[in-house]
């Protein structure tokens, strides 16, 4: 926590920038593997200006641009860098260290909060799980975080996991001759890109879901002897949606805020996309907690299948028990010693009896079947 208590001295009320040289902030290289810094690249009238740099040239390029152009803006793009990788970048941009420490150690709650002229948004980001069948241990969505610092003239992203890589998203925003159009109308665009691009994954992983639920579904009112499905299934897979509603819900309100007029840190043409975007989200927070719902009515009636088909099955053990204690009856009666029995000294008593036993046993057969106990 070093790095925290440092940056907790460096940051004053105001967020001055801190304008001294930060250690570690001039060995961060795009391109260096033992650097966090995937891309670093000023843009201009919404379009990037020279190649790729490091985020000291990033920061000098948008200050030395401020007299012609104040939408100038710098973009520092990290994957899951270390304190010692964050702390020269987090100095320099006045970040605030709770947001940074957040940033840094990740398994954060979606959220988006303001500290001064500085946003902070976490999204959970999700991939769907490529699966031949469903099992009790199959792994259907796998998380990871992205995490987003918005200030005037500047966008730092940094993001933990393997998937949900923005590397072709800031190339389609440059590439979008219309847009001038988005980058042109600074960090606020950039973050509404993003948000847009993680909404999107979820509405697709929310789409791939829907055919697990409705093939566990199926499999659970399946005609399998009114047994249903295997439980351990549709429990692994409500937990696999329990944690995509975990991702989802606490992001909608936050995705809201940002589209209202009292939000002053987003530009006003941005915030209708805003707007988009949280419909969007809306739609996929329905299908979660409907596939929550859902999931929890299966389990229901997958248990009350096991108890309807436990029932059944005792009714037959007692029809069976039934039908064999007449011959055990019969003949424990038979095998008493006493002289004076029932056909005893008949020569066609033998056969009696054991016609008697059967005709008995095929009536009560009979009769159990007739009122659906076998």
């Amino acid at each position: 926590m070093s790095m925290i208590n440092n940056l907790r001295a460096a940051v004053r009320p105001h967020r001055r920038r801190v304008d001294a040289d930060a250690d570690g902030f001039d060995a961060l290289h795009v391109g260096d593997v033992t650097s966090a810094v995937v891309d670093c690249a000023v843009y201009r009238d919404g379009k990037r200006h020279g190649e790729s740099c490091s985020p000291r040239e990033a920061v000098q390029r948008v200050r030395q641009a401020r007299e012609t152009d104040a939408g100038s803006f710098s973009w520092i793009g990290l994957h899951e860098p270390t304190e010692a990788e964050f702390e020269g970048i987090a100095q320099r941009f006045g970040l605030h260290p709770l947001a940074v420490e957040d940033a840094v150690h990740a398994h954060q709650r979606p959220k988006v909060e303001r500290y001064d002229d500085v946003l902070f948004a976490v999204f959970k980001t999700i991939r769907y799980v490529e699966h031949d069948q469903l099992t009790p241990t199959s792994e259907v969505v796998e998380t990871g975080e992205l995490m987003v610092f918005v200030g005037p003239d500047f966008v730092i992203t940094v993001r933990h996991g393997g998937h949900s890589s923005l590397t072709d998203l800031r190339h389609r925003l440059e590439a979008d001759q219309d847009g001038a159009g988005l980058l042109g109308r600074g960090p606020s665009a950039v973050l509404h890109a993003i948000a847009d691009q993680v909404v999107d994954n979820y509405l697709l992983v929310a789409d791939r879901l829907q055919n697990d639920v409705d093939e566990i579904e199926y499999e659970v009112f399946a005609n399998k002897g009114g047994r249903g499905g295997d439980v351990g299934r549709v429990y692994q897979l409500k937990r696999e949606v329990l944690e995509f509603k975990r991702a989802v819900t606490p992001l909608l309100r936050p995705m809201q805020q940002l589209s209202e007029p009292v939000q002053r840190l987003v530009d006003p043409n941005i915030q209708k996309y805003f707007r988009d975007v949280a419909d969007h989200l809306a739609r996929v927070t329905e299908q979660v907690h409907g596939f929550d719902e859902l999931l929890n009515s299966l389990l229901q009636a997958n248990l009350a299948q096991v108890s309807v088909a436990q029932n059944e099955d005792m009714r037959k053990i007692t029809a069976w028990a039934a039908i064999f204690a007449v011959p055990t009856m019969i003949t424990g009666v038979y095998g008493m010693n006493f002289d004076y029995m029932p056909e005893l000294k008949s020569p066609y008593g033998y056969p009696v009896v054991l016609g008697g036993i059967v005709l008995i046993c095929i009536g009560m057969y009979r009769g159990f079947r007739r009122n659906g106990w076998l």
